[in-house]
């Protein structure tokens, strides 16, 4: 049995033994909760918008949840919608924010006042890859093709991504040219509000390659409106085997974003053991297979201490490279 497993045995059990505060049911496939209220820092069309959603329509798809709804509040680099969650801590204990290695990045840069230990901490559930992309219709067939582009006229190469430069899309890119033997501070990066916004840019010929998430990639490449010049993996994605990763492509490239959801600070205990187990019960259901394989991302369940341990860990390692790189 793997530790996965025995994590979400744990959580059954110790669910099994709280009193739950909307109709929790032990985990035989029934309705474990009557709604869940789900908070996006961000506009539709992003990664957040489309974890959130996926993760409440495999709830409610799976019987698991009776009725999810949704709130985006955009701003502040996720910033408000955090405040937002803290200010009304008390009114917010039905409520999930999702969120991202950005409010790691953010907090450590000092975008956003807040970090995630003043949230509380539900569970990590997902990981999406990076990707390098351009538009379908661009001469740049291969990312061999982008870096003999990029090394002809460096400053007349752009690279567009959904966050402020020195967000997690342009640490990306770093991270991408600097394996490539590039500097990684010298190419030219173009932040956008958004990952829909950036998408649009390149889909407009305003960008010529486009940091951006696997999964927001996967569903444009099957519509043949841009082209997967490589992903962070170590190897292909089953979810689009079409991608070569950089690795294969001899360039050192390797990032996983987790995702995954926080509560207001100072929810009660029953509630979080509540939410983790409904989660863990939810990554075990064919109605979450069926939609994280189509948004292209791993499973990755870290509930509670597991979390906090992954993303102190996380916080280092992206502090030491951004200092490395110049953001900080």
């Amino acid at each position: 049995m793997n530790t996965l497993e025995w994590t979400r045995r744990g959580l059954i059990a110790a669910a099994t033994a709280t009193v739950a505060f909307t109709g929790m049911a032990h985990a035989d496939g029934h309705q474990m909760m009557d709604s869940v209220h789900f908070l996006i820092p961000g506009g539709a069309g992003g990664g957040w918008d489309g974890t959130a959603r996926g993760t409440g329509e495999a709830l409610v798809n799976s019987g698991l949840v009776g009725n999810a709804t949704y709130e985006n509040m955009s701003g502040g680099g996720g910033g408000v919608a955090i405040g937002n969650l803290i200010e009304n801590a008390d009114s917010s204990h039905g409520t999930l924010m999702v969120n991202s290695t950005p409010i790691v990045i953010r907090a450590l840069t000092g975008e956003i006042a807040q970090s995630f230990r003043d949230l509380t901490l539900v569970a990590g559930t997902v990981g999406d890859y990076a990707a390098l992309v351009v538009n379908a219709e661009s001469p740049i067939m291969s990312m061999e093709d982008a870096l003999a582009a990029y090394r002809e006229a460096p400053q007349d190469f752009a690279i567009g991504g959904g966050s402020v430069p020195g967000g997690m899309d342009h640490l990306v890119a770093a991270i991408i040219m600097q394996g490539a033997g590039e500097d990684p501070t010298a190419f030219n990066y173009i932040g956008y509000d958004a990952g829909g916004e950036a998408m649009a840019g390149l889909l407009s010929g305003e960008i010529d390659a486009l940091s951006t998430g696997f999964s927001e990639a996967v569903a444009l490449a099957d519509q043949g409106a841009i082209r997967i010049l490589g992903v962070t993996a170590p190897e292909r994605v089953p979810a689009y085997e079409e991608a070569p990763s950089f690795v294969e492509q001899g360039i050192d490239a390797q990032f996983v974003n987790w995702r995954g959801f926080f509560a207001a600070p100072g929810l009660p205990e029953d509630q979080l053991v509540a939410y983790q187990n409904l989660l863990a019960e939810m990554m075990d259901t064919p109605e979450w297979e069926e939609i994280r394989a189509s948004m292209g991302l791993v499973n990755i369940f870290r509930p509670g201490d597991e979390f906090k341990a992954f993303l102190e860990g996380q916080e280092q390692q992206i502090g030491d490279l951004m200092r490395e790189l110049g953001f900080l």
